[in-house]
């Protein structure tokens, strides 16, 4: 089979298309024909030699762990699929799952059945961004009706799909974002969107319940002004999470960092919310498997609204 695999860490130029023989599903494994890949900071932080480069270990190693496709084969005492069925999941994640090839092999249960009301390339897009952003909302924030919500980086891969999450619980959801990405998350359904460039968001917003910072940093630290006593901030990504953390901790308020799980069931919430209309994924642009590098190049430039995927 194809895959991309990378010899070294490095710029998005090491990754290298090359071959591999197509994996055996073991029991309770299935093996899928993969349609589309999802791409996520992740895969270009891990190809560079952070991320998760230390669980993978040194390379060769392939990158990527949002699967979009088809069950080509089944392993003993599998009942959730069978043979045929299209499914989208989030492999194996934080171990390799090498998503960036045509066949990957996984637990039954990293996967879902894939709506009907989303494609290939959305539904590749979806599982990472979309179980990290379910996981903090609901598992941890358990955000509820009325709650106002706060969601920075509004219009990127796990933003957009954090905002109709919240909306879809009977939140109050506020997004900050630059003024050219604010037509986009009006059309999500956001109640309030603050241009980040103009204006400082903890000037000008009441007290919110959750706080869901993607960017960490100085902007985590400001969070903390406007987050409410009993309220919970969500810090990601988890590197920023620890000085975030003690901040909170030393002003008497919460937050905490998260790292997103592999989870059927999340999967099919998530399917759910697609089914009733209540969850568009945004795809920005596609690349074919042989060009990941621009794929990662694209990302890296960090504008994208929505996601990236590459078609295999």
């Amino acid at each position: 089979m194809r895959v991309i695999t990378q010899q070294t860490t490095g710029g998005p130029e090491v990754l290298q298309l090359g071959s591999a023989p197509v994996p055996e599903p073991l029991p309770t494994e299935v093996r899928v024909r993969v349609a589309a890949a999802g791409v996520n900071p992740i895969d270009w932080k891990t190809r560079a030699g952070s991320g998760m480069a230390a669980v993978l270990g040194p390379p060769p190693f392939t990158v990527g762990w949002d699967v979009a496709g088809t069950v080509d084969a089944v392993g003993a005492g599998v009942t959730r699929f069978a043979v045929g069925d299209t499914v989208f999941g989030m492999p194996w994640f934080p171990r390799q799952a090498a998503a960036y090839a045509e066949f990957v092999t996984a637990p039954s249960r990293h996967f879902a059945h894939r709506p009907a009301g989303l494609g290939e390339v959305a539904a590749a897009a979806l599982p990472l961004a979309g179980l990290t952003a379910w996981q903090c909302l609901v598992d941890i924030a358990d955000v509820a009706p009325g709650q106002r919500v706060l969601v920075h980086a509004a219009a990127g891969g796990v933003g957009h799909l954090a905002v109709q999450i919240a909306k879809s619980r009977g939140a109050y959801v506020i997004g900050t974002a630059s003024s050219a990405k604010h037509d986009l998350l009006h059309d999500l359904g956001i109640d309030e969107a603050i241009d980040y460039r103009r204006e400082a968001f903890e000037k000008v917003l009441e007290p919110v319940d959750v706080v869901y910072d993607l960017i960490g940093g100085d902007v985590a630290l400001r969070s903390l002004d406007v987050l409410a006593p009993d309220g919970i901030m969500i810090c990601l990504p988890s590197a920023a999470a620890a000085d975030a953390m003690a901040a909170a901790r030393a002003r008497g308020l919460r937050a905490t960092g998260m790292l997103v799980e592999p989870d059927g069931d999340g999967l099919d919430e998530l399917a759910g919310l697609v089914d009733g209309r209540h969850l568009r994924v945004v795809v920005a642009e596609t690349f074919p498997l042989e060009r990941a590098s621009h794929a990662h190049r694209a990302g890296e430039l960090g504008r994208t609204s929505g996601k990236l995927v590459l078609t295999v």
